[in-house]
């Protein structure tokens, strides 16, 4: 029976807290392994505590948290370039609109009510863009780590507590078994 020292953190319900295994404060907070073999109740503080435990980093998930940082700057970057392009299509505009004379103006709205639809519709789909990126970043709103690797004392805790337990479901199996006992002496002594 090898149990890894991989412990992945989750989380449960409030009204399903149990006893910390350190400190026996009600926590929120499971390690469990991969194989879900074994688990614990233990606080988020002892988490952080390098007498306890050390995070496992996950060079999968390190990358990816930093392409969506990428991303959001590249979004940012964006925005601003569309806002500048407004902000000067705004300005050409008034320009012309003192240039022109009312008859002209009036041939222009309609082109320029026609450039507005477009310049919304490019705007609606940029702000959707936009949305789905921070919906996906703020999907991720836990930076801590999830994966651990418990230290030794404390491993070898768990792994003789699952060692003990295996000892004793081996003989309440022998004592359940009537062949286990020795039988009455059977003829004359």
């Amino acid at each position: 029976m090898s149990l890894p020292n991989v412990w992945h953190h989750r989380r449960v319900a409030d009204n399903a807290a149990k006893a910390c295994y350190v400190c026996y404060k009600p926590s929120t907070s499971v390690l469990i392994t991969p194989d879900n073999k074994d688990f614990f109740y233990i606080c988020p503080i002892h988490l952080k505590d390098r007498g306890f435990c050390s995070p496992v980093v996950d060079t999968e998930q390190e990358a990816a948290r930093k392409r969506e940082e990428a991303m959001a700057r590249e979004i940012e970057k964006v925005k601003q370039e569309y806002e500048e392009k407004q902000k000067r299509k705004k300005e050409k505009e008034k320009e012309k609109g003192k240039d022109k004379t009312n008859e002209e103006n009036d041939a222009d709205k309609d082109s320029k009510q026609a450039g507005k639809d477009d310049d919304e519709k490019e705007k609606n789909d940029k702000i959707d863009a936009i949305k789905k990126a921070a919906a996906a970043g703020e999907s991720k709103t836990d930076d801590s780590p999830r994966i651990f690797a418990l230290h030794k004392n404390f491993y070898q805790m768990r792994i003789n507590r699952l060692r003990n337990m295996e000892i004793a479901r081996r003989n309440a199996e022998r004592l359940r078994d009537p062949s286990a006992f020795p039988s009455v002496p059977k003829g004359d002594l």
